[in-house]
């Protein structure tokens, strides 16, 4: 079979199952095998019972002294197994599995694996998975796959598939040419594939992720590359002047801007008064004053009779946007006139909405990704400026500027991108950096502590909400899942751990998985200061400003790299009050330490991506979410630095020889871009 083959067609995989990996966009062999493991469980040989710390997750072999239960709490049934290990006991406590007690016997030996914590003077094991002696010591030979499930769909399941795809799918021939797979020291794509799903040892991972990390990256970069081909050569069809209505809304601004924004300013204006097309980012941290910038621009557009568009990635991003905007209209007399184009709006709305675009009665649109729909049809669109803009993917940039005549793009990003990489990563862009914040924001507090810290901070949540502000908790799960180990923190149970800890406090939790319509709500709420507390993925990483939000607290800080960290960190501090940030890690050696200290430190995020950098090997990634700023499937900008640079190397290269890559050696590298164009999260839509 070859690898467009459906996913159906594999031994074992019936129709249920295949229902299943459509849910995961699994549809053919190519698909399975780019369904990278999130994480990898090591399992490692039994520990005694003397060795057992707070907060590490291990495996315990012992004798079933006794077994009790069930009791009863709340919505929970609970069971108790006491295991001795020699002279020492541990309690194994399991929630809602009744068959327990008719698995484990009192005098028999067990396997278990869970979460060790301290309950009292006393350390118990949470929520334990129980394992066949065979079993298990098969599962410590190897590091085994983990991947992002949906319910009904196991990583066992997952795995099987893919043993059997391996032997059955034909491989076609090697894209990258053979001496510089030789010189660089990266396998196939067929041995990476393999060794990245089935490794034996840490290292077969690390070598699979930088051939695939570099793959990624080079068609990343090789689109882009002719993508700025075409830009650079754009004539400016919307040619313009500096207008009185810029120079003085500026002069009414009751502070200074700062250097960087007046940079930047001068650069935008240079672009869209000269005699090519603008396509810039500006790059800028959290709070740094982008926005002002980018209303700027749209003023010059619209004071020089032309239409702009603002795209947020989230409806409650631009919403804020509007709102601004109408703040701005009314405080300085500005010429906007402003519509908001969103999915949730009514018929109505939307048609009224429509008919101001299409006629010019509108010079300023504010939405989401309902501005680039077909029936949207603009005037005369002059400027497009999307917000947080590795949030949208090339291609969905590209179809807003497409409902114009060519007209000026100016992208946004708070990613603190060391310049070097910024340079690769935005090859089809202009670069404009804003690095100092404006005067007089309050520095946000921060603290690094372990998971004893916990009882503290809740004190300091209730304290904080009595005073009127509001808290964010961010844990790394959505929800808890069958192969669970209990070391991840989730905002299901985690509401519920806060509600019973805060009687009386409002608490709402909002995950990715939601339906849209209802994380707006809940959004909304929490903006209104209705929740007092949101425990939320990192959705809320970008789209929502809550000045009266003062405390941020994030679980199983390891888990993520420093950038991420800091974005997140940036949600908080956004008001004239105090702002505090909690990063809570799990594990608290001297490594882990070291990094989030860093985040301590300083609040610079461009000092941030700099230690990310450097204190981000290439074997740091187990465990560690990507940074999230792009969405590489599995390459990740820091850790993998180098293969970046590489990566654009090896395309200028190729481009130098063969610009259209119309060469038989690069044919497979042309169908390949364009494969990757056509299915990859960077340049499709969200």
């Amino acid at each position: 079979m070859n690898l467009s083959t459906d996913v159906s067609h594999l031994k074992g995989v019936g129709e249920k199952t295949a229902a299943l990996f459509k849910k995961l966009n699994i549809n053919t062999y190519e698909d399975l095998f780019s369904y990278y493991p999130t994480d990898y469980i090591k399992y490692n040989p039994p520990v005694s019972f003397s060795e057992l710390k707070a907060g590490n997750v291990c495996t315990v072999r012992g004798l079933a002294a006794n077994v009790q239960g069930p009791v009863k709490a709340g919505r929970y049934s609970i069971i108790t197994v006491v295991l001795k290990d020699g002279l020492n006991t541990l309690e194994a406590v399991f929630f809602n599995q009744p068959f327990i007690k008719k698995v484990i016997k009192v005098g028999g030996y067990y396997i278990l694996r869970g979460r060790i914590v301290q309950k009292g003077a006393k350390l118990i094991m949470q929520s334990p998975k129980l394992f066949k002696e065979d079993e298990y010591a098969e599962l410590v030979k190897y590091p085994q796959a983990k991947y992002s499930l949906t319910a009904g769909l196991s990583s066992k399941t997952i795995s099987k598939a893919l043993k059997a795809a391996f032997i059955d799918a034909q491989w076609g021939e090697e894209c990258f040419p053979e001496k510089y797979l030789k010189e660089s020291g990266i396998p196939s794509r067929k041995d990476a594939l393999r060794l990245i799903h089935f490794p034996e040892c840490d290292e077969d991972i690390v070598t699979a992720r930088r051939r695939l990390s570099f793959e990624e990256f080079f068609y990343f970069i090789m689109l882009l590359r002719k993508n700025k081909a075409i830009s650079v050569s754009t004539p400016n069809n919307f040619k313009m002047i500096e207008t009185a209505e810029t120079k003085r809304f500026l002069e009414s601004l009751p502070f200074k801007p700062t250097a960087g924004q007046k940079k930047a300013w001068k650069e935008i204006l240079d672009d869209m008064c000269g005699e090519r097309c603008m396509n810039r980012l500006i790059q800028g941290d959290v709070g740094s004053g982008k926005t002002l910038i980018a209303l700027l621009s749209l003023l010059l557009a619209a004071s020089n009779g032309y239409q702009g568009a603002l795209m947020a990635p989230t409806e409650v991003l631009a919403m804020q946007h509007f709102k601004t905007v109408k703040e701005y209209i009314s405080k300085y007399n500005l010429c906007f006139e402003p519509v908001l184009l969103t999915g949730s709006m009514k018929a109505a709305e939307k048609k009224e909405a429509l008919s101001k675009i299409e006629s010019g009665e509108a010079n300023l649109i504010i939405g989401t990704h309902a501005l680039i729909q077909d029936r949207v049809l603009y005037k005369n669109l002059a400027i497009v400026v999307t917000d947080e803009q590795h949030r949208f993917g090339v291609r969905q940039r590209q179809a807003l500027a497409y409902k114009g005549k060519e007209p000026h793009i100016l992208v946004m990003s708070a990613t603190p991108i060391p310049r070097t990489l910024a340079i690769i990563l935005y090859g089809d862009l202009q670069l404009s950096a804003i690095h100092e914040l404006p005067a007089g924001r309050c520095a946000i507090k921060n603290a690094v502590v372990g998971t004893s810290y916990r009882p503290s901070a809740y004190k300091f949540f209730k304290d904080q909400i009595a005073e009127g502000h509001q808290v964010y908790v961010i844990c790394p799960k959505a929800l808890s899942d069958e192969e669970d180990d209990g070391e991840l923190e989730n905002v299901v149970d985690y509401a519920e751990k806060l509600r019973a800890a805060l009687p009386g406090v409002n608490i709402e939790h909002l995950n990715g998985k939601m339906k849209p319509q209802d994380k707006t709500d809940i959004m909304q709420r929490f903006s209104k200061g209705e929740t007092d507390i949101l425990v939320s993925t990192t959705v809320i990483e970008v789209g929502i400003n809550v000045p009266n939000a003062t405390v941020m607290m994030i679980e199983n800080a390891e888990r993520f790299g420093l950038s991420q960290l800091h974005q997140l960190r940036g949600r908080v501090g956004r008001g004239s009050a105090q702002s505090y940030c909690i990063f809570i890690s799990s594990k608290e050696d001297d490594k882990i330490m070291e990094r989030l200290n860093v985040l301590k430190s300083t609040n610079d995020g461009f000092k941030i991506a700099s230690e990310d950098l450097r204190l981000r090997g290439p074997g740091d990634f187990f465990g560690v979410r990507q940074s999230g700023e792009f969405a590489f499937k599995i390459a990740d900008i820091y850790s993998d630095s180098d293969l970046l640079e590489s990566a654009g190397n090896l395309v200028d290269e190729i481009l130098k020889d063969d610009p259209s890559l119309s060469k038989e050696d690069n044919r497979l590298i042309k169908e390949q871009v364009d494969y990757f164009f056509a299915h990859s999260e960077l340049f499709s839509s969200i």
